[in-house]
């Protein structure tokens, strides 16, 4: 997995997002096994309190679960990971139409545009 930071949001919440990405885009499929925690922060870069939040909360989303002494692992819950798809969805489309609003266009040229693209 890449791990990227900005100063956007807070390190956790974008760990949340990237392991979240890795989840509904297959790279980390149904039933995979995390590495730990502190391999996960290493990797990272970051303190492993950090990438302990995050993995908790994506266990609260209920993307992963934990086997007590197994680790955890990616739910293998296809609704979770549809709502999960869903969620990131909206945010990439209201960036994009934020951005498009931001230089003048109206929706009918966003579509235009978006149905422009699908013949290249």
């Amino acid at each position: 997995m890449e791990w990227r930071f900005d100063g956007g949001a807070p390190i956790y919440a974008q760990i949340v997002d990237a392991v979240k990405l890795a989840i509904v885009s297959g790279e980390l499929p149904p039933g995979a096994r995390l590495q730990g925690v502190r391999e996960l922060a290493m990797e990272a870069g970051v303190n492993p309190n950090t990438m302990q939040r995050a993995l908790s909360e994506l266990e609260r989303q209920g993307l992963v679960y934990t086997l007590r002494t197994a680790g955890r692992y990616v739910t293998g819950d296809e609704a979770v990971i549809r709502a999960a798809r869903r969620e990131l969805a909206g945010g990439y489309v209201e960036t994009f139409l934020t951005a498009m609003g931001r230089l003048g266009m109206e929706k009918s040229d966003m579509i235009k545009l978006l149905e422009a693209d699908e013949e290249v």
